[in-house]
C-alpha cells in the first residue's frame, strides 16, 4: 500500500494534505462536511496578540479564476483562543497549526510565547506575509532582513515545529526562504496571495475597501509552483506549498516541484471536501505508478 506520511520539522503528518489558514475556520466549521481526521493538518485562522476588527467592509471580491480578499486579520486575539477556542479543537484527530501575525516583532514573540504553552498545540505558522494590513505582516515578509529578525526572535521562545509563511510579492523569494532557515525556521510555507485590485467600472470605484488585496485561486497556481520549485533549490529545509489547488493534480505539481506537503485555501469554499478527495486522489495516483511513498515524489520532476 502507498505511503502517504511525512514530516515538517518534528511533526509526523499522516499524509500531506492540509488546510490553509483563512479559509478552513477552526476546523469546527467544516466537521458536518468531513472528517477531520483524514486531514495531515489545519492551519486556524490568523491569530494576533490582541483583538483585531479587521478592515471595513466590502473585503472580498470575485475576479477570473479567483478572489481577492481584505480581511484583515479578524480575529478575537490569542488570549481568547487559548480560553475559548483550544479546548474545543485541541483534541481533533489531527495537528492544529496556528497561524501567528502581529505588527511588530515584540508582538509575535508575546502571541508564540503563549501558544508555546500549548501541549497540543505542536507548530505555528508565522504569518510575515499578509497583504490586507496596514502595519506588520507582508512588511517583514518582503525585506530579508526584517524576516530574518522575527524568526530568530520567535525561535528563542517557541522550541516547537516554527513554519515560516512566505509572501510571493518579492523579487527573489530565495533569498527570505534563506534567511528564515538560517535563523531556525523548520520549515517554509508557499505562497501568501499575491498583491492585486480590481474596479466596478460602473461607480468607478475600487470594489474593496482598502483598493488592494490578496489574490489568490488557481489564477496563481502556475506562480506559484514555479516559486516553491525555486525555494526548493535554495533551502534545505521542507516546504509546504499552496496556491490555488483544487484536485490532485495540482498537490502531484507541487509535490513534483519540491513541496514535502500542500495547504488547500481558496478551494475550501467551493468544494468543503475538496481536502479529501486530494487526499484520495494522491493515494490512489501513487498506486497506479507503483511508487512506494509520496516522499519519492517530492523534487522529482523530470527535466529533459
Amino acid at each position: 500500500m502507498a505511503g502517504l506520511e511525512v514530516h515538517i520539522g518534528d511533526l509526523k503528518l499522516k499524509n500531506p494534505v492540509m488546510t490553509a489558514s483563512g479559509t478552513f475556520g477552526y476546523g469546527t466549521e467544516y466537521a458536518d462536511f468531513i472528517d477531520l481526521g483524514r486531514l495531515g493538518g489545519i492551519f486556524v485562522k490568523g491569530t494576533t496578540l490582541a483583538p483585531r476588527q479587521g478592515n471595513d467592509y466590502p473585503r472580498m471580491a470575485e475576479t477570473p479564476s479567483g478572489m481577492l480578499n481584505a480581511v484583515g486579520l479578524q480575529n478575537k486575539g490569542v488570549d481568547y483562543f487559548v480560553e475559548h477556542l483550544y479546548p474545543v479543537i485541541k483534541d481533533y484527530d489531527t495537528h492544529m497549526i496556528v497561524n501567528v501575525s502581529g505588527s511588530t516583532v515584540e508582538d509575535y514573540v508575546a502571541c508564540a510565547e503563549k501558544l508555546a504553552d500549548l501541549d497540543k498545540m505542536p507548530a505555528i505558522e508565522l504569518n510575515i506575509s499578509c497583504p490586507n494590513v496596514k502595519e506588520g505582516g507582508m512588511a517583514f515578509g518582503t525585506s530579508c532582513q526584517s524576516a530574518a529578525q522575527v524568526t530568530r526572535e520567535v525561535r528563542k521562545v517557541f522550541p516547537k515545529t516554527l513554519i515560516v509563511k512566505l509572501s510571493p510579492n518579492v523579487t527573489d523569494v530565495t533569498e527570505i526562504a534563506r534567511g528564515v532557515e538560517d535563523e531556525g525556521a523548520d520549515a517554509v510555507s508557499l505562497v501568501n496571495t499575491f498583491l492585486g485590485m480590481a474596479i466596478d467600472v460602473e461607480s468607478r470605484r475600487p470594489k474593496l475597501s482598502t483598493i488592494t488585496g490578496g489574490l489568490s485561486g488557481p489564477c496563481i497556481k502556475p506562480i506559484a509552483i514555479r516559486m516553491v520549485w525555486e525555494v526548493f533549490h535554495a533551502v534545505k529545509i521542507p516546504i509546504i506549498g499552496m496556491g490555488g489547488i483544487c484536485n490532485w493534480q495540482d498537490a502531484i505539481e507541487f509535490i513534483l516541484a519540491g513541496a514535502t506537503a500542500v495547504q488547500i485555501g481558496t478551494y475550501n469554499f467551493i468544494d468543503p471536501a475538496a481536502s479529501v478527495k486530494i487526499i484520495d486522489g494522491i493515494h490512489d495516483y501513487l498506486e497506479r505508478h507503483q511508487i512506494a511513498s509520496v516522499n519519492d515524489l517530492v523534487g522529482k520532476m523530470i527535466v529533459q
